[in-house]
């Protein structure tokens, strides 16, 4: 466990494109004061419609990709890579800047965002860092599909999928979050669809940014990027890392275990709302301390 709050020593930026909507995007990443969260602004909008916070209860949308919309209507769309790459590497306070609707996607993985926080460094702050701790099971289930927090020694993610394409199939992954373990382990694993679903997608509004160059495409038993896979079981591992981005948006770092069946963005969501909701399902904690007091968050009411 860090016992302090941290953010960026330094401005850092990267350009891209974004995955869904397929606009060009610049981010940059400004150190934030402890206490200031993940927040991100949209430099394209006046005001303070332009922030938005990292924040669970934002969520307004998860096919495909998270999306965060403020009460102004103001969208973050696909923040989940980049806030892996965050939680992993411990960054409690960052001011995020963006100039359009989408966090790029850069190569379909958190690897570039990883390498973005390495040159700007980490800056430990005075104030005591805080965690939620998981007291008893929370689950949410939705047909096959399953997601489970429950209390554990640590923070853990377990992830167990299973597609009908045989270069997929059926895959299960479980890591310690630890910023290393995450670098190697998980950062490197890009996001993945099926090429029969790519049509239907592009006539949703969705993947129209996608290509080889930011994606793993599967074709029944076939992978179609030239270069293959950069690990055998790199789609579950993918999976991992959203679920790690998505519960960021805790706003403090989870003392649990996570685990899911065919889970995706929007079961991940719903089981931090379900935690969230039960305030004898966890404690707020400092860094090194026993049992805290009980701190609600808010829950707000929103699509996902």
């Amino acid at each position: 466990m860090k016992s302090f709050q941290a953010t960026i020593k330094q401005v850092v930026s990267c350009h891209g494109t974004g995955l869904h909507s397929g606009i060009d995007a610049t981010i940059a990443l400004r150190p934030a004061p402890a206490g200031h969260g993940v927040v991100f602004r949209r430099t394209d909008v006046a005001g303070d419609a332009a922030f938005v916070p990292a924040r669970f209860d934002l969520v307004h949308g998860a096919a495909y990709g998270t999306t965060l919309k403020n009460g102004a209507g103001t969208e973050i769309r696909t923040v989940e890579h980049l806030m892996a790459a965050i939680a992993a590497a411990s960054i409690d306070n960052i001011l995020v800047e963006l100039d359009g609707p989408e966090i790029p996607i850069m190569d379909g993985s958190s690897a570039a965002f990883v390498a973005l926080l390495d040159t700007a460094g980490r800056q430990v702050q005075t104030a005591v860092r805080h965690y939620i701790r998981v007291l008893k099971p929370v689950e949410v289930r939705d047909g096959a599909k399953v997601a489970r927090l429950s209390p554990h020694d640590g923070f853990q993610i377990d992830c167990d999928i299973d597609f009908d394409a045989a270069a997929i199939a059926r895959q299960r992954f479980v890591f310690d979050v630890q910023a290393e373990t995450f670098r190697h382990q998980v950062a490197r694993a890009r996001t993945f669809t099926q090429a029969k679903d790519i049509e239907a997608l592009r006539a949703h509004g969705l993947a129209l940014g996608g290509s080889l160059d930011n994606a793993v495409v599967v074709d029944g038993g076939e992978i179609l990027n030239p270069d293959g896979l950069r690990f055998a079981d790199e789609c579950v591992r993918h999976k991992a890392l959203d679920v790690l981005g998505d519960l960021a948006l805790a706003g403090k770092p989870i003392l649990g275990r996570f685990e899911g069946v065919r889970m995706g963005h929007a079961m991940n969501n719903r089981v931090l709302r379900a935690l969230m909701a039960d305030p004898s399902a966890y404690d707020i904690v400092p860094a090194g301390a026993g049992r805290g007091t009980v701190i609600p968050l808010p829950v707000a009411a929103g699509p996902v």
